[in-house]
Formats: structure tokens, C-alpha cells, sequence
């Protein structure tokens, strides 16, 4: 089995910085392609950012030159730099990541989402 485990968001203000981590652990051979979404109250969830095992990134629109997604594959470990944060950014974040374990073929694997909020 493979979990995701997300930890550092919590309750900043407009124009502070967060880092959120997200690691992988578990029967893992390899994990491909890596991302971080979030929801907000009401709202469908949403692609953040995503990087591949290579390193090439892809950004929503919204937050495009604010977040830096970033990988560290010996650790099994994606981050999420937010800076600087809008109070739009509010809602939970959730890591997933494409994962080929040594029960089962490349599958998506999320995890339980941290909460990040920003007041205005």
C-alpha cells in the first residue's frame, strides 16, 4: 500500500509565505508525475501545480510566479512554496502523486489534504 501524507499548511495573512510537504511512503518502485490541488468552500477541486519525474512544471494560471512546486525523489517528496498568498489561496490542499508500487500498477494515490487559510 502507498500513503500520502501532507503537513504544513495553517492560518496566515495576505502577502505571508507558506510551505507545504508531501510525503510518499509504502511498497513504492516508482513515483512518476507529482501534484498538489486544493478546494475552497463550494468550489470544485482544482489543479495547483504538477511536476514530473523529470522536473518539468506545470502551474495553474492563478498562481503562476507565486508558487514554486519542487521534488526531492530520493525522500519520495513533493513541496508546494506559496508566497505570496491571496485569501483566494484559502481552502485544503491535497497532494497526489502517480505511483507504481509492488502491488499494483501506476495508480493515482491521494492524500488527506491540510488546511491552508489566508485572512485578508
Amino acid at each position: 500500500q502507498v500513503q500520502l501524507v501532507e503537513s504544513g499548511g495553517g492560518l496566515v495573512q495576505a502577502g505571508e509565505s507558506l510551505r507545504l510537504s508531501c510525503v510518499a511512503s509504502g511498497s513504492i518502485i516508482i513515483i512518476n508525475a507529482m501534484g498538489w490541488y486544493r478546494q475552497a468552500p463550494g468550489n470544485e477541486r482544482e489543479m495547483v501545480a504538477i511536476i514530473t519525474s523529470a522536473g518539468t512544471t506545470t502551474y495553474a494560471d492563478s498562481v503562476k510566479a507565486r508558487f514554486t512546486i519542487s521534488r526531492d525523489n530520493a525522500k519520495n517528496t513533493v513541496y508546494l512554496q506559496m508566497n505570496p498568498l491571496k485569501p483566494e489561496d484559502t481552502g485544503v490542499y491535497y497532494c497526489a502523486g502517480n505511483v507504481r508500487s509492488s502491488r499494483s500498477f501506476a495508480r493515482d494515490y491521494w492524500g488527506q489534504g491540510t488546511q491552508v487559510t489566508v485572512s485578508s
